[in-house]
């Protein structure tokens, strides 16, 4: 994995490391059987070098906890691009599209089970171009290699819109679910009991 770090933070093939301040690898346990994937680097994430620190990385932190994840102990948090895009726009399919060997290498390496897909440039990612979140949010996608992709709202999307946040538990709570049939079924999510 730090090798594969190492490679992506030279990497030169598309506009977004001219302008961004780091490359934002993704964290967490490197064998995690869950990753979340959201979309890029926001100023935080950018300036800090991590996934996920600003005001939608605490909200997911605590998406997490409910759900009994953690990003040190039990689970794997990364972006679909990995370069900050300017002024926090949605990448293009062509940047998505030149970081996607990364996130494949990554994902390859982690081998995970769940996939849970945070907005909409993550679910076009994997889904396709036409997939639509709000459409497709709290079903259950298999991707190629087995892995069970779990689409909802993005953390970011949420605090702009708080009437969804009942859904997007929702789908959580489904993500648990399958956590605890593929994984681990003592899973202790303390706002979702066995």
């Amino acid at each position: 994995m730090e090798h594969l770090r190492q490679f992506v933070s030279g990497c030169r093939l598309c506009v977004l490391r001219e302008q961004a301040g780091t490359v934002v690898f993704g964290e967490g346990v490197a064998n995690s059987r869950i990753v979340f994937c959201g979309e890029g680097p926001g100023a935080d994430e950018d300036r800090l070098g991590r996934p996920f620190v600003g005001r939608a990385g605490k909200l997911l932190d605590q998406m997490l906890e409910a759900m009994g994840f953690d990003r040190r102990q039990n689970a794997y948090i990364l972006n679909v691009v990995k370069c900050r895009p300017p002024d926090n726009r949605t990448p293009t399919v062509d940047e998505r599209m030149t970081c996607y060997p990364h996130l494949q290498a990554q994902l390859a390496l982690i081998r995970p089970q769940i996939l849970v897909l945070l907005g909409a440039s993550a679910v076009k990612t994997f889904v396709g171009e036409q997939a639509q979140v709000g459409k497709l949010r709290g079903v259950w996608q298999l991707l190629d290699g087995g892995v069970w992709a779990m689409p909802t709202y993005h953390p970011a999307a949420l605090l702009r819109n708080p009437a969804w946040k009942a859904a997007a538990w929702e789908d959580l709570k489904q993500v648990i679910d399958k956590y605890r049939e593929l994984v681990d079924p003592e899973h202790d999510a303390p706002a979702h009991p066995r």
